[in-house]
């Protein structure tokens, strides 16, 4: 009997997207969007929704633990685009390692009242380490406490936001203190990184009880109901912190607005609650990216190093580390995690606008694949005017890893061998 039905799958979505997002983005969506950032998670949602109906449709017809890289290559065809661009989403993944490490660093150094640079990189760099090996070793505890932490941090997020609906200070939720509609739109960026985690529901096709039904059920499920808890969440925190609080302690807000409702223990609660959920994050993620540039190794997109075997894992864990470490030190909290909301935006695009050449195939909805493809676009498009206007330098790191994709499919697919990445799905 196939492992996965309707809710077990969605569980999986739940547990993999109410992570370390949410208490990355709050405070720095809040900071942008003002008293209605939950409007921001609402649209967040919509688009995860036309998102993962998109996903869920080319995993039906193209079953691959390849995911992504898989649906690129079926829609792009074996060629320097979609070379390039599976080569920008193992980055990507490096990037949101990187923004949650960063988180790690912050929530972990103010818990023990320290707030330097110094103090937030050693934490975030420490904890990236530890899980490093963890991972060389085995990661098998770890994976078999996974249930335990979607637990906990579950429990936590609704005891808080059924608390804090008591305290809230009706002024703060004011429309009269709104801020313009175009911020709201801003923030969407942001709000829809707290929703990544989705597409492991596409995962489990190939161990789902009939996934043509079922996936898209899962995945409807999950985004919904995440997409409530975030609503509630945001206006739990709005409603008891003022502006001016939010955008200062924005990488950390959620563990503020907890003081007013539980008291001094508030923020501590809420901190070692957001060091459980990223360090579960960072554990899942340095995994998946290890497998990510195993597979694309074994396949021909990167270079053989990344193949070797070490220990229980393989020389990409240690790559991966190695290039996460400079993004951690020399990016802020709020400029590694823009790059990563903006990087998995406009991947996300090339896939549904990809989809378009193979819908035949998958038989899905040409209108909702087209909404799917404007809204990762359009969001993309606002948000780059927006840092435009606010920060060049995001833009350029932005710009120089997609380059940097570029290159290196270039140089992967004309030199070491003609190594590039091959269809595994056969049509």
């Amino acid at each position: 009997m196939k492992a996965f039905n309707t809710l077990s799958a969605a569980m999986l979505g739940i547990g993999s997207m109410v992570g370390a997002g949410i208490f990355i983005v709050i405070g720095q969506a809040g900071s942008i969007a003002g008293n209605l950032v939950w409007l921001s998670f609402i649209i967040g949602g919509i688009g995860a929704l036309l998102s993962g109906y998109s996903l869920a449709k080319l995993a039906v017809r193209f079953p691959s633990r390849g995911g992504i890289i898989e649906y690129l290559t079926q829609e792009y065809k074996e060629n320097v685009l979609s070379g390039s661009l599976s080569i920008m989403f193992y980055f990507a993944q490096l990037i949101a390692i990187a923004a949650v490490a960063k988180s790690f660093g912050e929530y972990g150094a103010r818990l023990f009242g320290f707030d330097s640079v110094l103090s937030i990189n050693a934490f975030a760099v420490g904890i990236i380490t530890v899980f490093t090996v963890i991972n060389l070793i085995g990661a098998s505890v770890v994976a078999k406490s996974e249930n335990i932490i979607v637990a906990i941090k579950l429990s936590i997020l609704v005891i808080f936001t059924i608390s804090a609906m008591f305290f809230i200070k009706p002024q703060y939720l004011s429309l009269s203190e709104s801020k313009p509609f175009s911020d709201i739109l801003f923030a969407v960026g942001l709000t829809f990184f707290a929703y990544q985690g989705f597409s492991v529901i596409t995962n489990t096709v190939e161990d789902m009880q009939n996934p043509e039904k079922n996936i898209l059920k899962a995945m409807f499920l999950a985004i919904g109901a995440v997409m409530v808890l975030y609503v509630a969440v945001s206006i739990a925190v709005i409603g008891n912190l003022p502006l001016d609080e939010i955008i200062k302690a924005k990488d950390y807000a959620l563990a503020l607005a907890a003081e007013p409702v539980f008291g001094e223990y508030g923020f501590k609660i809420m901190a070692v609650t957001a060091l459980i959920a990223t360090a579960s994050a960072i554990n899942a993620t340095l995994y998946s990216t290890a497998e990510i540039s195993y597979t694309l190794a074994k396949k021909g997109e990167l270079p053989e190093v990344y193949e070797y075997n070490i220990f229980h894992s393989n020389e990409g864990l240690l790559i991966s580390y190695a290039l996460t470490i400079p993004m951690i030190l020399f990016f802020n909290l709020s400029q590694i995690t823009t790059v990563a909301a903006l990087s998995v935006l406009i991947i996300q695009g090339f896939v549904h606008l990809g989809h378009l050449f193979v819908i035949k195939k998958t038989a899905a909805n040409r209108l909702l694949i087209l909404l799917a493809a404007f809204f990762m676009f359009f969001i993309s498009a606002i948000s780059i005017y927006y840092n435009y206007k606010t920060d060049h330098s995001i833009l350029y790191e932005l710009a120089g890893a997609f380059v940097l994709s570029i290159v290196c499919e270039v140089v992967l697919r004309y030199s070491f061998n003609k190594r590039s990445i091959k269809q595994q799905v056969k049509i």
